[in-house]
């Protein structure tokens, strides 16, 4: 069963690890997709890997003027939106002691100030009773090193969902929070870990998660649909954890 059939999704960052996983798992169950990236052969190669007559637009979330921009390309082409994906993020670790102000405000840029920017001008073009899913991170409750800024970006979206969950409500826009936890290969990539490195970090970070491993972006992109379909109508404003319980650890 396509459980997304007739919908229009809009992922942002759907060029790579969960976005472009979810782009894909949404498209096979009927959707017609939308992506945004920020390189246009990245975009590009996004929405060859999506098929199903994908749709990119390139972009930077952190620019208030691209949302715009997105915003009247969806309803010149489609109307409007069912689903809206803020998942375009970025993580620097770094010590809060030798933070730039110029890594803060790249976190903030994209992690909040797009979020909160690209909601308030997509929120009008989606469909009453549509879904709202931002990406956050396990980060944002559970302090890991080096992470306090990004951290403090995530816990700022997720502030927002709460609020915009009831400020939605006379038209049953819902809002929920997708929180990964440790994710192979995009997990591993931002941290800068060397392929030599890679089997000593696995072992370190995997005692860390009751599940014994870490999530696989396909795992993320399931839930995420969960919170797309009309499986999840009646949740609005939580925070789905796929962690493998590495929150109680």
């Amino acid at each position: 069963m396509k459980r997304l059939e007739n919908k229009v999704a809009l992922i942002t960052g759907g060029n790579s690890g969960i976005g472009l996983a979810t782009a894909q798992l949404f498209a096979r169950h009927g959707a017609q997709v939308i992506v945004t990236a920020r390189r246009s052969d990245v975009l590009e190669a996004a929405v060859q890997a999506i098929g199903h007559d994908a749709l990119g637009i390139r972009g930077d979330v952190a620019d208030i003027e691209h949302h715009a921009a997105v915003a009247d390309e969806v309803r010149r082409r489609f109307g409007a939106l069912d689903i809206y994906m803020a998942n375009a993020g970025v993580l620097t670790i770094t010590p809060s002691a030798q933070v730039s102000p110029a890594e803060f405000d790249a976190q903030f840029g994209v992690n909040t100030r797009g979020v909160f920017f690209g909601v308030q001008a997509i929120a009008p073009v989606v469909h009453d009773g549509g879904s709202i899913i931002l990406t956050s991170s396990l980060a944002s409750t559970k302090v890991l090193e080096g992470h306090a800024v990004y951290a403090g970006s995530k816990a700022a979206m997720e502030a927002f969902a709460r609020s915009w969950a009831l400020e939605f409500k006379e038209r049953r826009v819902r809002v929920n929070v997708l929180s990964p936890g440790p994710v192979d290969t995009s997990i591993l990539e931002k941290l800068g870990v060397p392929e030599a490195d890679r089997p000593d970090f696995l072992r370190s970070m995997t005692q860390r998660i009751p599940a014994g491993r870490l999530g696989e972006a396909d795992e993320l992109a399931h839930a995420a649909l969960f919170l797309a379909s009309d499986e999840s109508r009646f949740v609005n404003g939580t925070e789905l954890r796929v962690d493998g319980g590495m929150f109680l650890a």
